[in-house]
């Protein structure tokens, strides 16, 4: 039976995600050529090469990717089975690493965490702010232990919980002339250059949805990484775009008129996911009841 320690598993997670063994020793706070011994340790342990070291930093073989997803569920169960020892504690009383799309976080956080340092003063809070696939990826692996995203999330092992919808609105610029109380309706992207952000955001994907992609004008990203800085394109008159209503107290501006949709009004749905396996559904439930009471009031 071959002898590995968890210690060599966590230097080959981190090595892993970051393919650069400098970066991986700082992250796990340990010296480059230590951290180089207990990855070699392990490859003679399981008889195989998992990295290939390059010029500017590392690879993962073949039977090194296969590793480095079995590593990190293996290092998922173990986390999970140290929140498990603490079940028959307070909720919300220990460390919660939350991770959170970027169009829900600038929104929601600034209401969030107030009322959690409040409420549940014993809880310590670590947030990671990211697109959700790279959120998803940090759930399975466990280095989350729950992410605040837009559903539906259809993966396997990961639970979800919905929270509130969010409508959308469309978003013109201000010296556009529209009709007193016109409403919007997707056949007004007909023709519109639609400004959206750059893949891998899910508000993206949702907006595409709404603006029915086959009968859409122009699309542009730009690059645009914010949805501060589509408020602004569209401001300045370089097209339109949609915004979800959470976000309106914080970027609603002048130069940019704001247009409810017809019904069926399109509208994201906001929810938790976690690990199956996770034995902290207590908490997460309980995370849940109050961004739900949050967000029915900033989606109004």
């Amino acid at each position: 039976m071959a002898n590995i320690s968890l210690k060599q598993l966590r230097y080959f997670d981190a090595l892993a995600r970051s393919l650069h063994f400098g970066r991986a020793a700082e992250a796990c706070a340990v010296t480059q050529p230590a951290l180089s011994m207990q990855i070699q340790e392990l490859e003679r342990e399981l008889g195989a090469a998992l990295i290939e070291r390059t010029r500017t930093g590392a690879k993962l073989t073949r039977e090194g990717e296969e590793a480095a997803h079995r590593v990190a569920s293996i290092l998922a169960a173990v986390r999970d089975l140290e929140a498990s020892a603490r079940q028959g504690d307070a909720p919300l009383s220990h460390a919660l690493r939350i991770g959170v799309i970027p169009t829900v976080a600038p929104y929601m956080l600034p209401r969030l965490l107030p009322v959690l340092r409040e409420d549940y003063p014993d809880l310590d809070v670590e947030l990671r702010e990211s697109q959700t696939g790279h959120l998803l990826a940090d759930l399975a692996g466990g280095r989350l232990d729950t992410v605040l995203l837009a559903l539906p999330v259809d993966l396997p092992d990961i639970e979800t919980l919905p929270l509130f919808e969010d409508e959308f609105v469309f978003a013109v610029p201000e010296s556009r002339v529209v009709p007193e109380g016109a409403l919007a309706s997707p056949d007004m992207f007909v023709n519109e250059r639609i400004l959206l952000l750059e893949e891998g955001h899910c508000l993206r994907d949702q907006a595409l949805s709404v603006c029915s992609l086959n009968r859409a004008g122009k699309l542009d990203t730009m690059g645009t990484t914010s949805l501060s800085t589509l408020v602004q394109m569209v401001a300045g008159g370089f097209g339109v775009t949609l915004l979800p209503r959470m976000s309106l107290a914080v970027e609603a501006r002048s130069g940019v008129r704001l247009m409810r949709f017809a019904p069926p009004v399109p509208h994201r749905t906001i929810g938790l996911a976690w690990r199956t396996s996770s034995p902290r559904k207590a908490d997460f439930r309980e995370l849940g009841r109050i961004v739900a009471t949050l967000g029915a009031g900033l989606s109004q």
